[in-house]
């Protein structure tokens, strides 16, 4: 099953690039809770409404924002993937390029939890994987 939530993970992040957030809406529970990088600034986001908001303000800022994809590895419900962010902020031609680590818990097909942490270490401490 845990190796389901690495491809779940992947079509996911897939959907997200495409800019299908109903395909991406139908992989997360009704109750996820999400916590995207600009946590402090943000808050955290719940349910599929909090993930809409969380949508529309990352797309007003960053419009062309691409995730790649390095691996997604699998910790039985948990899944950890390594990504490349790249695009321009909002009226600016500037590119950015960052690395993040996205940690997503996985029930019955759906993502119930997702936060992106922007080290290995501190995604690997919040599911204690890490000694």
């Amino acid at each position: 099953m845990s190796q389901d939530n690495v491809e779940l993970h992947h079509r996911a992040l897939d959907a997200y690039n495409r800019r299908d957030l109903d395909a991406v809406l139908a992989l997360m529970d009704e109750d996820v809770e999400a916590v995207s990088r600009l946590v402090a600034i943000e808050g955290g986001h719940h349910g599929h409404a909090g993930v809409r908001r969380w949508w529309e303000n990352l797309s007003d800022v960053l419009p062309d924002i691409t995730v790649g994809v390095i691996e997604v590895r699998d910790f039985g419900n948990l899944t950890l993937a390594a990504l490349r962010l790249g695009g321009h902020s909002a009226g600016s031609e500037t590119p950015f390029e960052e690395a993040v680590w996205q940690l997503a818990e996985w029930r019955d097909g759906k993502s119930v939890w997702w936060q992106v942490f922007l080290t290995e270490a501190k995604a690997l401490d919040a599911a204690g994987l890490r000694q």
